[in-house]
């Protein structure tokens, strides 16, 4: 039996609207094995509506072939996947009816993924092939599975050779006194526990972690906050909790347990510099630049550790932003535009053979 499988979506039109077809499969999510595909052209749309036939074409063939596995959908549709995933409104009208079906679709838990085009070009390719078949006399219409082979880039990580993805859980840890007060607190002189708040956060946490499943291990910040909220967690699903030295929050310095506007109006200077350059650290702290280096460190040891493994790992905002920076190979200053809610969710998964992918980002419970 498949226990999880992944659909891989899209669609597209010649003209925008023009001549439009979408593009479905799902993959097991193990072995990277196609199960079903199709290719089918929709008449003339939009890029957008195309996208959403594609997702619905997807749910079809998951709920013909595998309706009781876990789901996640793959999508380069940063629209699509962000009104399915409830964070953005869907204004047009002729896309309403669309996410509606398919959310009604779609299964409790399903994990809405965007990846990027070159990691959807089987999609792609199904798509185009329909287009192409109509276009020379054809029924404009592609089933399989897997009829067409897809390019080389969308194969890194899915074949079995590669072996299996390790996966990092990333919660930060509930609120403290610090945070209720916006306070910088870092993993200098001060070492805040949670609130009561912040233990109850972190048990919804635990219970939502206990509903997905699958983690194998937690490891944890040594900071109070973190202890406590791994603690929880791990009475909760019956594991221990291990200790990793390198995902501990950014150490402030002289800044640890002042707001922002404190250390405006005290450390003006230091603090414009600081903010212009990650390679600058507060005083008597540590620069972005070294927190990155650390945690890129930690997370080859995890990888090493607990390779093939799905590990949760209670941290607090820098380091988890330093671990999304590095998946996503962006620059720094990517860092300044996430927002962590306390007890948030973000996962990303780590193939062996290099490339990873972020999974979902700031799921609060």
């Amino acid at each position: 039996m498949t226990s999880r499988v992944i659909i891989e979506a899209d669609g597209g039109s010649r003209g925008n609207p023009g001549p439009a077809s979408y593009g479905a499969l799902i993959r097991d999510a193990d072995t990277g094995i196609v199960i079903a595909e199709r290719g089918e052209t929709i008449g003339v749309a939009t890029n957008n509506v195309a996208e959403y036939n594609g997702l619905l074409a997807g749910l079809e063939l998951f709920g013909a072939h595998t309706p009781d596995a876990q789901l996640e959908v793959r999508m380069d549709s940063k629209l699509v996947i962000e009104q399915m995933a409830g964070r953005w409104k869907i204004k047009h009208p002729s896309m309403r009816p669309l996410a509606e079906r398919a959310r009604q679709m779609a299964p409790t838990g399903t994990v809405w993924t965007w990846v990027p085009r070159e990691q959807n070009a089987a999609a792609d390719a199904l798509a185009n092939a329909a287009l192409d078949s109509a276009r020379d006399g054809g029924s404009g219409l592609i089933t399989g599975p897997d009829p067409i082979a897809a390019p080389t880039p969308a194969a890194t990580g899915w074949g079995a050779a590669t072996g299996a993805a390790t996966t990092l859980v990333l919660l930060r840890h509930g609120v403290t006194p610090a945070t209720e007060r916006k306070v910088f607190s870092g993993s200098g002189s001060s070492d805040p526990a949670l609130t009561e708040a912040g233990m109850e956060q972190a048990r919804r946490a635990a219970h939502w972690l206990q509903a997905h499943g699958g983690i194998e291990a937690i490891v944890a910040s040594p900071m109070r906050r973190t202890r406590q909220t791994a603690a929880i967690v791990g009475e909760t699903l019956g594991l221990p909790v291990e200790i990793e030295d390198g995902v501990v929050e950014t150490n402030f310095g002289d800044w640890d347990g002042h707001t922002f506007a404190e250390i405006q109006k005290r450390w003006g200077e230091e603090l414009t510099a600081w903010l212009a350059s990650s390679a600058v650290a507060p005083p008597g702290g540590e620069a972005f630049d070294a927190v990155y280096e650390r945690v890129a460190a930690a997370r080859d040891r995890l990888l090493q550790t607990h390779a093939g493994r799905t590990v949760l790992v209670v941290s607090h905002v820098t380091p988890i932003k330093m671990l999304v920076r590095r998946v996503l190979d962006a620059p720094m200053d990517v860092i300044h535009k996430m927002e962590l809610s306390p007890a948030s969710i973000t996962t990303i998964q780590w193939w062996p053979d290099g490339p990873g992918s972020l999974r979902n980002f700031n799921v609060v419970p």
